[in-house]
């Protein structure tokens, strides 16, 4: 069979070696007819061909004018050839078929390269058996020693199977335009989200205040910023602000779950990456992140940081690269409060090709990133990977067709949820060029979910307003974690609150990470990645702290939890929970990890020298009452105890034991919830250890 393809391979080249030249050339004698067309159409290929000297950068801007000069003289061979290469790199790539098709069929021998061109294009427009004929003419045109180009090809035809197979089983998605309030007629692209979806900054060249002119055929990027609406729109997307909008490039490259930190990319020294915090809503003047991030000889871009902010992952050349790019990661310093040498995620996800774009999802765990290295469907497809037990990445996974096709793709971040991820794309229907569409990933068809149990969490009733939000979808990327919501406003006047929120992990007794709230919204968003007992305390000045615990499984699905929570000033007769001091069960032995919530307590009693307190137990209303009442008094006199051994007097506190007296969900109200899960979590919240002040 191969001797046959070579055969029939070799006549089919000796047939267009004789072939006639018939390409039309910009001269005066074709178009005697024609006068004043033809000067217009020569100024036209003229001023088309200007931008085409210049090179691969500005072939974009020349397509109008040549394109104009083709509508003239279709059949000049050249003309069309270097349409061609311009369409390649242009948005419309597709489109640059039919002008090397016509190139060819005029002029056979138009370039060395013309059935690769041909191949591409075909490639381009998944007809991928015909693009694989072109590539292997071109391979008999090149000789042994172009080792680079024979790669090359075998790449191609490579990418061409692998589009087959992936488009031999898609994944279930739907892709939609997110509409003209963040799209335009022109490009769109480099979207960012918060975990949550509220809040979108992308990168625009559109006309603006401070990108006025047209370079190359282009306006200069600017960053651009939409929210979502009460009814979940997104509302007009406006600039984002003169700090971070200059009359340079100024482009998106990543954006922390909560939005508070935005990184921006800079084509100034050779490419760098700069920061910008949003406080009280608006996104302060970018700064440099430095030489452990931004070489001098390298060009860094496309950040990302994890969800406990310990990590950023970017896009590099620097020495040490495999590659042309790859992705690094660099750790932070909390001593010296600087980030740390990078290093390579290695050598499963870096190529010696090019890997950009990453993106790290809030469950900690999964990594996306565009390649044009590993297995894809051609130009750039988007993967992703997950963290292995020992730290290191896996293998990446390609993310399937119709999100990657034929095309670049790139720009990819996924929702907290896993439900939706967004990227901008050029399709037909677009509102211009490239425009940013959102993907909603429908997981594999299966019945409908009717109860969403094994999503609850935490308590069910508690002394704050609070509302969850379930998934509806199982996806084919599962994501366990829960994403907090939340608003924190003082007790009495409603207003917000600037407050520390500091998550732990009670397991290891370790400080996960310490987030502020708005002080002009009060609000804060956190992600928790599934498999940990969480502990959240919430602090102020002036204010007693608030604390909440989150124990959530590793199997927990993906659930939004929204929480009002109302800061007490430290005043004579206010009380608090103390949601993350653990007993063993049925007894008043204080579990290790309640040491943290212990150690804010004694923080507490250390800078109020004066307050005086008392420390409650109750129970929930299994059991005798008798039993409950003793039960709760040991376990109130345990924490009293831990505290005077920490060296306090014990004449700061009282301990007294209420049962269930004092249950903050009655029976009642239990015996009403539909699940037994849910009965036993509203149980749980009446379990727990309470302190008031009794002195200040």
């Amino acid at each position: 069979m191969k001797k046959f393809i070579i055969v029939t391979v070799s006549i089919l080249i000796a047939v267009i070696s004789l072939a006639q030249d018939s390409s039309i050339p910009f001269k005066k004698e074709y178009f005697k007819d024609r006068k004043d067309d033809y000067k217009a159409a020569v100024k036209d290929l003229d001023d088309g061909l200007d931008l085409y000297e210049q090179g691969e950068f500005y072939w974009k801007a020349a397509i109008y004018k040549l394109e104009k000069a083709n509508v003239f003289n279709p059949n000049n061979a050249q003309l069309n050839y270097k349409l061609g290469n311009c369409y390649l790199h242009a948005t419309e790539k597709a489109k640059s078929l039919n002008y090397f098709l016509k190139a060819y069929e005029l002029r056979p021998t138009i370039a060395k390269d013309i059935h690769y061109k041909i191949g591409k294009g075909y490639q381009l427009n998944y007809q991928f058996d015909k693009a694989k004929a072109e590539f292997e003419i071109h391979r008999m045109k090149l000789e042994v020693s172009e080792t680079k180009e024979l790669l090359k090809i075998d790449k191609l035809v490579l990418e061409c199977n692998e589009a087959t197979k992936l488009m031999e089983d898609p994944v279930r998605v739907w892709i939609d335009n997110v509409g003209d309030k963040i799209n335009s007629k022109f490009p769109e692209y480099g979207p960012l989200i918060t975990a949550d979806e509220s809040m979108m900054i992308f990168t625009t060249r559109r006309p603006s205040e401070t990108s006025k002119e047209l370079i190359g055929g282009q306006y200069n990027e600017d960053v651009f910023i939409s929210k979502k609406d009460a009814q979940g729109n997104w509302g007009q997307a406006l600039p984002i602000g003169d700090k971070i909008n200059t009359k340079e490039h100024d482009a998106t490259a990543g954006l922390s779950n909560d939005g508070k930190i935005l990184y921006l990319y800079s084509s100034g020294n050779g490419g760098d990456l700069f920061q910008s915090l949003r406080i009280e809503d608006e996104f302060s003047k970018p700064k440099n992140l430095g030489k452990k991030i931004n070489g001098d000889f390298s060009w860094d871009s496309g950040a990302s940081l994890s969800y406990d902010g310990k990590e950023l992952y970017f896009i590099s050349n620097r020495e040490g690269t495999r590659g042309e790019r790859d992705i690094w990661v660099s750790k932070w310093n909390e001593k010296r409060g600087q980030w740390g040498d990078a290093e390579s995620v290695g050598p499963k996800v870096n190529t010696i090709y090019d890997e950009i774009g990453v993106f790290m999802h809030p469950d900690g765990k999964t990594m996306y990133f565009s390649s044009d290295g590993h297995k894809g469907m051609g130009g750039y497809d988007i993967f992703y990977s997950t963290k292995e037990a020992d730290g290191t990445w896996g293998k990446p996974t390609n993310i399937g067709y119709p999100v990657n096709t034929a095309d670049d793709d790139l720009h990819f971040v996924m929702a907290a949820s896993g439900k939706h991820g967004y990227y901008s794309s050029y399709r037909e229907e677009g509102v211009g060029g490239d425009d940013i569409y959102m993907i909603s990933f429908l997981g594999k068809a299966k019945e409908p979910l009717v109860s969403g149990e094994d999503n609850l969490l935490a308590s069910i009733a508690a002394p704050i307003e609070e509302k969850m939000i379930q998934a509806q979808v199982e996806l084919e990327i599962a994501n366990n974690l829960t994403i907090l919501k939340g608003v924190v406003l003082d007790e009495e006047t409603k207003k917000p609150i600037e407050a520390s929120i500091e998550l732990v992990d009670n397991e290891a007794q370790k400080k996960i990470l310490v987030v502020k709230s708005d002080g002009k919204t009060g609000g804060f968003l956190i992600s928790l990645p599934a498999g940990k007992n969480y502990g959240i305390a919430v602090s102020a000045e002036g204010y007693l702290f608030h604390s909440e615990n989150f124990e959530i499984p590793e199997s927990a699905g993906y659930t939004e939890y929204e929480k009002l929570i109302y800061m007490k000033k430290i005043e004579v007769g206010k009380s608090i929970v103390l949601r993350n001091i653990f007993f063993d069960l049925d007894r008043s032995t204080i579990k290790p990890i309640s040491k943290l919530e212990l150690d804010r307590l004694i923080e507490l009693m250390t800078e109020n020298k004066t307050l005086r307190i008392e420390i409650s137990g109750h129970t929930d209303t299994q059991g005798s009452e008798s039993y409950n009442m003793k039960l709760s008094q040991n376990r109130a006199k345990a924490v009293v105890d831990y505290l005077i051994n920490a060296g306090f007097e014990s004449s700061r506190f009282e301990s007294k034991g209420y049962g269930e007296e004092k249950t903050l969900i009655s029976d009642e109200e239990i015996s009403k919830l539909p699940t037994k899960s849910e009965r036993k979590d509203a149980s749980a919240v009446n379990r727990r250890t309470e302190f008031k002040i009794l002195g200040y």
